[in-house]
């Protein structure tokens, strides 16, 4: 946690338009994406924004259905904050940061419909694939939301399909083929600090934050939006934060996922 007087510093500067880093108020950081960087996973992708670092991993399983889609797949998303990765982070079961975090990076993916569950089913009503994402946080230095949003898109595109033999073991050695994604869903995270709104806040600017709202976007559309903080945002804010969202998704997705 950042001291009173930091804060005030903080909102200071960007009341005169300027950031600690000295960005703009619609410039992320460097951002670094590297796929397949866990071997042990069926896809992973390690993700460096400034200073901000996350490790995305997915493993496919064989489950059971759930009882009202018993022709589609599963997806499940979890996050690990441990405390070496910041001081702010305790040992313990998820706390509140990181069910919100697990949930907006959920929400992003599901919404977008990026994965056709339907093709996720091995035998209608008995087995489907279960597609299970795994954050794990290793340096935090602010906006984790669209670091982790960013590794989880990276991360289902590098996936695998393994093999299952014919008496239902899943061979771990063998690939039947890529998991199929159709769309490039990318949040981003509008921080409102002052009264003026921001994107890719570091650390130090997160704890001045008054609110936050998170929009993911697919293409020219909105599939997922997740407000958190105390601060309330005027309709006016919520379409610039919806023109930034979709400015900023267009040129991640560019740069980044052009296949």
């Amino acid at each position: 946690m950042i001291t009173e007087i930091d804060k005030s510093y903080i909102k200071n500067l960007i009341l005169d338009g300027k950031r600690t880093d000295g960005r703009g108020f619609k410039e992320f950081r460097k951002l670094d994406i590297k796929r397949g960087y866990a071997k042990n996973a069926e896809g992973s992708a390690l993700v460096t924004l400034g200073n901000t670092q996350v490790l995305v991993g997915v493993k496919m399983e064989v489950g059971e259905p759930y009882p009202d889609s018993l022709d589609e797949g599963i997806l499940m998303v979890n996050a690990e904050l441990v405390p070496i990765a910041s001081p702010e982070f305790e040992t313990g079961p998820p706390d509140e940061y990181s069910i919100e975090l697990a949930r907006v990076v959920d929400r992003g993916v599901r919404e977008s419909k990026c994965i056709n569950m339907k093709k996720l089913c091995i035998k209608e009503g008995e087995k489907v694939w279960m597609v299970c994402i795994d954050i794990h946080v290793i340096s935090d230095n602010g906006n984790l939301m669209d670091a982790s949003s960013i590794g989880a898109i990276a991360a289902l595109l590098d996936t695998k399909i393994p093999k299952i033999e014919e008496d239902g073991t899943v061979n771990r050695e063998e690939y039947t083929g890529k998991l199929e994604i159709s769309k490039i869903p990318i949040s981003c995270t509008i921080n409102k600090i002052a009264g003026k709104l921001l994107i890719d806040p570091n650390f130090e600017e997160e704890d001045a934050t008054e609110g936050k709202i998170t929009i993911t976007t697919i293409d020219d559309a909105i599939c997922a939006i997740q407000k958190s903080g105390v601060g309330g945002f005027t309709p006016e804010e919520i379409q610039e934060a919806i023109k930034i969202s979709k400015e900023i998704g267009s040129d991640i997705r560019k740069k980044y996922f052009a296949e």
